[in-house]
């Protein structure tokens, strides 16, 4: 079938922004501190026939000549500018998290055809974000949503490819969403109206609140917004959002999932580091990293929330699993979810710049959260994990209601294997990493491109009819990293956006000189 040897050679130097523009996108796409030579194929093909059984030989050659091009070649054939793929209806579908904005499949997975190497669908992909990419639409969005996986996938695509389309639509949407800080403490709405700058929260939030994972998932995309169009405003707007949380006294150390942004108070105490919290956490330690290591502000709020997590939520279960619970009004929950499972990547990252020499410590929190993750995709029929599982009444690492038992393409474990990977190189994440690509490929690919699954522990398949676009930018961009060499995308260059969207750490001025001169 064609298969080839990644890693790739370096991307000519001529494909990338000017180095006054960018700085860091000098580094490109791998290291300049070593040569490379394509690994030879250690990629096996022992049975392919709609499913495959492979041996112990990893390459990820697998994950974009198969998976990835099944992936865009059905939503191109079936659902071409519209948001997301219904792969068994074989049509578009469309989230009102975008309103009338569309392609959120093609903005999302620009990024892993440049880094796969898809050249041409790159090339076509460009090509309608020139023509068809269109903000000038009466639409009330999710701020959250349009920022990571849309300015995020543009930020991305341009740092990469250095194509100056990129640049210009991420700034315009960037603008676009200014308006949602428009409140009495800046605190972001939820939702905008980008027509008319209206915001509004959603109605089911904790007293009219926002959203702490939603607000606190900005930082990132907005510094490089104004790195990039040199106007400071971006910066300004996500670094208040950091004064009215210093403001405010945090129960136990701990950060509710919910604030008003008219009063500028918490609403319930309800913390968690899954949904509704969890991306906050990880782009205070980003914002650090991505900073060069000179954002001390954000180095601490990052480290001292980790120090009550520890203490108020992390617990470790009759059978030795270590979890993290949910904190309701200074209860415990004893469940997580599966968004969860992303802090342990988060915690093996972040272990380096430790207080007090608890670098060992934090990786080996990362690797008990990935063992638990783990679990709850090994104690399913079709080893994936569900939505949620629960650690009481004699159950551990199982989702007891039906309404958590769904699995729809999420990443976080498998970015949690993949930075698992990258800091201690035992074989079996990448282990772990191919029974959830064997997973995949056994129940959630169709005829027309990946499903998520409706129930991960019945011993027949019912699809959700949706391939998420963050299947293409998260799902499989992290199965190819944990599979690829580690130079691709080296960490010390280069951070990653709560979608997968690799940003470029920012250098200071005389460092930036010096990788020019490299």
């Amino acid at each position: 079938p064609g298969w080839h040897s990644p890693p790739f050679p370096h991307p000519p130097l001529t494909t990338l922004p000017a180095a006054s523009a960018v700085g860091p996108s000098l580094l490109l796409l791998r290291s300049h501190h070593r040569q490379h030579s394509p690994a030879p194929a250690a990629f096996i093909l022992n049975q392919f026939c709609g499913g495959f059984f492979l041996n112990q030989h990893y390459n990820p050659a697998f994950i974009s000549l198969q998976m990835m091009k099944h992936a865009w070649d059905n939503y191109k054939r079936y659902a071409w500018g519209l948001n997301e793929l219904k792969p068994i209806s074989k049509q578009g579908h469309s989230s009102n998290l975008f309103g009338n904005i569309q392609g959120a499949t093609i903005v999302d997975a620009l990024d892993t055809l440049y880094i796969m190497e898809m050249k041409d669908e790159f090339k076509e992909a460009k090509e309608w974000v020139e023509r068809n990419l269109d903000f000038n639409v009466n639409a009330e969005i999710s701020v959250f949503e349009v920022n990571i996986r849309f300015v995020g996938g543009l930020l991305s695509a341009y740092y990469l490819s250095g194509e100056e389309i990129f640049r210009k639509k991420a700034v315009e949407l960037g603008e676009k969403l200014l308006p949602a800080f428009n409140t009495p403490t800046g605190i972001p709405w939820a939702l905008l109206n980008i027509k008319s700058g209206i915001g509004r929260n959603w109605p089911w939030a904790s007293g009219g609140s926002s959203i702490l994972a939603e607000f606190g998932t900005l930082h990132l995309e907005f510094i490089h917004l104004s790195h990039l169009s040199e106007n400071p405003i971006f910066a300004e707007k996500v670094m208040n959002i950091r004064k009215v949380l210093n403001r405010l006294d945090k129960p136990e150390g701990l950060y509710p999932n919910y604030l008003n942004p008219s009063s500028g108070q918490w609403g319930q105490h309800h913390v968690s580091i899954g949904g509704l919290g969890d991306s906050f956490y990880e782009y205070l330690l980003k914002a650090w990293l991505m900073s060069d290591k000179t954002d001390e502000e954000g180095k601490k709020m990052y480290y001292d929330a980790v120090q009550a997590i520890e203490t108020h939520l992390i617990r470790k279960s009759s059978g030795g699993l270590t979890y993290i619970a949910e904190w309701k009004g200074g209860l415990l929950e004893h469940k997580m979810g599966h968004l969860t499972c992303f802090a342990g990547g988060m915690f093996a990252l972040g272990a380096d710049g430790a207080p007090a020499d608890k670098t060992g410590h934090h990786i080996e929190l990362g690797a008990e959260i990935a063992r638990t993750c783990h679990e709850s995709y090994d104690r399913t029929s079709m080893k994936l994990g569900p939505e949620a599982f629960r650690f009481d009444g004699g159950v551990e690492a199982i989702a007891t209601r039906q309404n958590e038992k769904y699995y729809i393409l999420r990443p976080e474990v498998i970015e949690t294997y993949m930075y698992m990977w990258r800091f201690t190189h035992d074989p079996k994440y990448r282990q772990w990493g191919w029974e959830a690509v064997e997973a995949l490929e056994q129940y959630c690919r169709v005829d027309g491109g990946y499903s998520g699954i409706r129930d991960v522990y019945s011993n027949h398949q019912s699809h959700d009819d949706v391939q998420q676009s963050f299947f293409l930018s998260e799902t499989l961009k992290y199965l190819y990293l944990l599979f690829s060499e580690d130079d691709l995308l080296p960490f010390e260059h280069w951070v990653f956006n709560t979608e997968a969207h690799p940003l470029p750490v920012l250098r200071g001025d005389d460092e930036k000189k010096e990788e020019e001169e490299k």
